[in-house]
């Protein structure tokens, strides 16, 4: 097999790949194997038919594509082997030579990632934000807590915003009532303003048993957007009580005696949580400072590639919340254009930084064993709250598994980058280079389900491991 490389651009190759018809023997036999099967010739059973015979039967021409196109991958993916290419994505392959019993010749174009090197990563300098926890901090944390313990008491008063209250509702259109738009027993908290627009300046004044009818537009159903005359009705005024702040709190709230050492458990966990947000912050920060120091071409199909994927990933997200895009920019207040504006944004830097964490794995020689694979799988599992070994079942059936190993590799080579940074926070201390499984608590995952993740591991083939690590798996 002759190849010829053509550099159509930084991230696109043009290969010439001639082939002499004795090397596709292979081709042939398989094509010839499964044509017999299909065929029915008098005197032979099925699948024993020799070749000169199918040729006749089907024909040679279409014996040839047949071969042809079984052949033309694995020709293909021989030669990008063979040249050390990164190939990103499929290939447009033309066939431009076709003589039977002498030679095939075709050409396939495929996006590549650049060549270039990681430089000057080491001791990149970020900011963070402090991790000191403030006395109102852990007050506020209290405050959240005692919230979960409330309870609603009656009282005997007109409505007051920040009141719970038990309501009916009715509607009428120009004085017809709307047999269809009423609901009773709703429970509701005065202020919100969550349910019609000035339903809460109506219940606001009015006691148990007292009732009040304002204008507004009706909200969902056959009648959105339409005016209307609503009638609220009260059935009862509650109020939310808070627990005391104190030891007998600390014992029903949580595992401590005293408020005291409840108060200092709060403080610790906020601390780790300040800890594990400096660690993220850092990592993004420092990531964001390596991939604007490196200019590096992209290929547009790529970043194409990534933009649709995050569309529709959105899209699902917000299919299955029962929203629409339109709803979500207005939420968002942004135009279609500024929404497609951030979303390539966002998508380019993530392939470049893809690109970036790739090379440097492969300059600094990293890669993951089955352990570390295992490990990712039950993290991801966790996450998403399957079940490692469904998961792990998934990765093997959609042959993601090369995909867990770039990601591995790829957070191996952010941990290098963070590990040579230099991170301080605002008050300009020095902040340690922890992992994040070293400053929170980590679950406890079954010997059951760390097996299954290694199971999956080790499904992944060592060749296509050794590819993944040097491939990007856009």
């Amino acid at each position: 097999m002759k190849t010829d490389v053509e550099e159509l651009s930084p991230t696109r190759v043009k290969l010439t790949i001639e082939v002499p018809f004795e090397e596709l023997e292979h081709a042939f036999d398989v094509t010839y194997k499964s044509l017999a099967k299909q065929v029915r010739i008098k005197g032979f059973r099925p699948g024993k038919a020799p070749a000169r015979l199918i040729d006749r039967y089907v024909g040679r021409g279409a014996v040839i594509s047949e071969a042809v196109n079984h052949a033309v991958p694995e020709l293909y993916n021989e030669a990008i082997q063979k040249e050390e290419i990164f190939a990103l994505g499929q290939p447009e392959v033309e066939v431009t030579k076709l003589e039977d019993n002498e030679e095939i010749a075709f050409t396939a174009e495929v996006d590549v990632r650049p060549k270039f090197e990681v430089t000057d990563y080491e001791g990149i300098e970020v900011t963070v934000d402090d991790a000191a926890v403030t006395d109102e901090q852990v007050e506020d944390q209290l405050s959240n807590l005692r919230e979960r313990f409330s309870t609603l008491v009656g009282v005997d008063r007109p409505a007051e915003s920040g009141d719970h209250v038990s309501i009916d509702l009715s509607a009428a259109i120009d004085g017809e009532k709307l047999d269809d738009v009423q609901a009773s027993g709703l429970s509701y908290e005065v202020g919100t303003n969550t349910m019609l627009d000035g339903l809460d300046e109506a219940i606001q004044g009015l006691s148990e048993g007292g009732s009040a009818t304002f204008a507004t537009k009706l909200v969902g159903g056959e009648y959105e957007g339409k005016d209307a005359d609503v009638t609220v009705t009260v059935h009862s005024v509650k109020v939310k009580e808070l627990p005391e702040l104190d030891d007998e709190f600390a014992q029903l709230a949580s595992e401590f005696d005293t408020i005291e050492e409840l108060r200092a458990d709060v403080r610790t966990r906020l601390e780790q949580n300040r800890r594990l947000q400096q660690l993220s912050q850092g990592r993004d920060r420092a990531l964001e400072k390596l991939v604007d120091s490196i200019d590096i071409p992209l290929p547009d199909s790529i970043i194409e590639d990534e933009v649709n994927r995050r569309r529709e990933s959105l899209e699902a997200q917000l299919a299955q919340g029962g929203l629409t895009k339109e709803s979500y920019l207005e939420s968002q207040e942004q135009t279609e254009e500024e929404f497609e504006e951030e979303l390539t944004k966002g998508a380019t830097s993530a392939v470049k930084a893809g690109f970036i964490l790739d090379q440097l794995a492969l300059q600094e020689e990293l890669s993951a064993d089955n352990n570390e694979l295992s490990s990712y799988v039950v993290e991801q599992a966790q996450r998403m709250g399957v079940s490692p070994d469904q998961l792990a079942q998934h990765l093997v059936e959609s042959n993601q598994i090369r995909v867990a190993y770039t990601e591995v590799v790829r957070a191996k080579a952010m941990d290098l980058v963070l590990e040579k940074a230099k991170i301080t926070d605002e008050s300009g201390n020095v902040v340690e280079q922890e992992r994040a499984a070293e400053v929170s608590e980590v679950s406890e995952v079954s010997e059951d389900a760390e097996g299954s993740a290694e199971a999956a591991a080790e499904e992944a083939p060592a060749a296509e491991a050794e590819q993944a690590g040097k491939q990007s798996d856009k």
